[in-house]
């Protein structure tokens, strides 16, 4: 079912699932349409995809069934309010907005409209992302459909309770910052070992993508790939000794609850 889809919004994420979108070739260009104050970044998203674009969202509002908020969580209330009167029961609209729930979007519009909150990540930018989403009661079939081939247009997607949203958000909204983190301090360490820095950048990314890799295709427990590197007396039990010292395991799970509790405060500034 192919529907006017609206973009609130024109940053990374939103310019992510437009391409996402164009390249399925189940949308048109005739069929994206986006909003972003920014009038220069208007006219970068329709000379490089020709796509609609629009200075007024109530424009776009009123020519479109799905609308995406792609914009930051301190300016959403303030663009809801706007546009509070503009929206019907055909609308369907789907929020990435972090920390924002549903009941929060529905103090603004008619409970007659449909709403999904979704949280994808950065690598959404290269069709790699992750997005977790939630349904208010009122999303029909046909919405929900919708909806899986808009998030499945950059990335794999998952349906959960909205209450782990939040979760999602700490784990892979914020997750790849960590993973880049990572990448920057195995870089730096190989420097420091000696390894020059182009190539030290190289091993370090092959190695978390080859890893990475390996999880999703062996479906294997990481534990049990850990322990096939690890020899008795070896290198990377001796590597391993001095980050379980250091704490990193509980490091990153604190990180993630630290960005979880971040998002449901959000959603209440």
């Amino acid at each position: 079912m192919t529907v006017n889809i609206g973009f609130i919004g024109a940053g990374a994420m939103g310019e992510a699932f437009v391409s996402g979108l164009l390249k399925t070739e189940e949308y048109s260009p005739q069929t994206v349409h986006v909003h972003d104050i920014k009038e220069k970044r208007l006219l970068y998203l329709k000379e490089k995809y020709g796509i609609q674009t629009y200075e007024d969202p109530r424009e776009l509002v009123a020519k479109c069934e799905v609308i995406v908020f792609s914009v930051k969580p301190q300016n959403i209330r303030e663009v809801l309010s706007s546009l509070k009167d503009d929206f019907t029961e055909k609308h369907l609209i789907i929020s990435i907005v972090a920390g924002f729930s549903i009941d929060s979007i529905y103090q603004y519009v008619s409970e007659k409209v449909s709403v999904i909150r979704a949280m994808p990540n950065t690598p959404c930018l290269i069709r790699k992302g992750v997005t977790c989403m939630a349904f208010s009661d009122n999303v029909s079939e046909a919405q929900k459909e919708i909806a899986l081939n808009i998030m499945g247009s950059v990335g794999n997607v998952h349906i959960l309770q909205e209450r782990l949203l939040d979760a999602v958000t700490g784990l892979s909204g914020s997750g790849p910052a960590y993973i880049f983190l990572v990448i920057e301090a195995l870089c730096d360490a190989g420097v420091r070992a000696g390894i020059p820095r182009d190539i030290a950048l190289d091993l370090s990314v092959q190695t978390m993508i080859g890893s990475a890799t390996m999880a999703d295709i062996t479906k294997t427990h990481p534990a049990i790939l850990k322990d096939q590197v690890i020899t008795p007396d070896g290198t990377t039990i001796a590597a391993l000794h001095v980050l379980e010292r250091a704490g990193v395991r509980v490091a990153f799970m604190d990180a993630v609850i630290a960005a979880a509790e971040r998002s449901r405060e959000l959603g209440t500034e």
